[in-house]
């Protein structure tokens, strides 16, 4: 079987379980489908992220009080945005707390000049929510466990402070895509990272995670860079074994179009929590590839919103 054959194979599976156990939501609008269609599974984000930029250019921040770069940490890439509402809410709300890609190398939480990742948290705050954009630290002058270590002080920065905005402490979700689901994993998965009040999440999001498990990842320099180059290492940095035990409500997605490599890790992981009666919440984007399902939050395109605003009010 050749690896196009294989990926169909898989979407098909995928597909095939989605529709017997997840609710409709709207789909990507026709214009968008087809110009994603035709990217396939290309992982240069900037095609994808001109389709989007229009719609959010107007965006608006009315209402909505952002303080960026705060520090959670001492050292100086440990910065994070906070977005509130504006007038503060008289009850407590929900807190989303972001986590972008790049490949454990790159990225970052907001670029002068462009819409992303601000869409995520003027979605959040619009939603009832406080957002929180985190960056971590990048590898590979940060390698792991760094990035799971940052997730854990940026939980214990917003437990501490967030009731001050308005946010509910109790009551944080927290959202990582691609390398930043594979950090946010490693958080949940590492007790000892976690406050003296444990893990402090309320829930999480998964979201096209591209590394769970890096003993049966694909080679790659995204693998080296964080995880190391000694493979004997490799089963001891999983984030397998702690996913399957922890009591956080998980909610795992994968897209049409993303690259075979991280599909399978990803439905891996589905079929493990599966397999140890922990199935989490699941979800593939038809019509998105790695990079439009997180770029088309608070866009036009709202077929991403409502499966992450379900898995939020629906979670205790």
């Amino acid at each position: 079987m050749t690896s196009q054959q294989c990926m169909s194979a898989i979407r098909i599976a995928a597909a095939v379980v989605i529709a017997a156990v997840s609710p409709g939501y709207a789909q990507v609008p026709p214009d968008l489908a087809a110009k994603l269609q035709s990217l396939g599974s290309v992982t240069e984000p900037r095609a994808t992220a001109a389709l989007y930029a229009p719609s959010l250019a107007t965006q608006s921040y009315a209402g909505v009080r952002v303080t960026r770069d705060l520090g959670y940490g001492s050292d100086n890439g440990q910065r994070l945005d906070l977005f509130a509402p504006e007038p503060m809410s008289a009850a407590p709300l929900p807190v989303l707390v972001f986590i972008h890609g790049g490949g454990f190398v790159a990225g970052d939480k907001h670029a002068a000049g462009s819409p992303f990742f601000d869409n995520v948290m003027l979605w959040a705050v619009r939603h009832g929510m406080v957002g929180v954009n985190v960056n971590p630290r990048l590898a590979p002058l940060h390698q792991w466990p760094s990035g799971a270590e940052d997730i854990g002080l940026a939980v214990q920065w917003v437990r501490k402070g967030i009731a001050a905005n308005g946010g509910d402490p109790r009551r944080i979700f927290i959202l990582g895509h691609s390398s930043g689901a594979a950090l946010v994993a490693s958080y949940i998965a590492q007790p000892p990272l976690h406050g003296p009040d444990g893990v402090g999440l309320a829930g999480a999001i998964l979201m096209s995670g591209n590394i769970f498990d890096p003993a049966t990842a694909d080679a790659s320099p995204s693998l080296t860079a964080y995880y190391g180059d000694d493979q004997h290492r490799y089963a001891e940095r999983s984030a397998m074994p702690g996913l399957v035990q922890t009591p956080v409500p998980l909610m795992v997605t994968l897209t049409e179009f993303d690259p075979l490599p991280f599909t399978r890790q990803i439905l891996a992981l589905r079929d493990t929590l599966c397999g140890r009666g922990h199935c989490p919440t699941f979800n593939q984007f038809a019509g998105h590839n790695h990079f439009s399902q997180v770029y088309s939050i608070n866009s036009s395109d709202e077929s991403v919103d409502a499966a992450i605003l379900a898995f939020i009010r629906a979670t205790p």
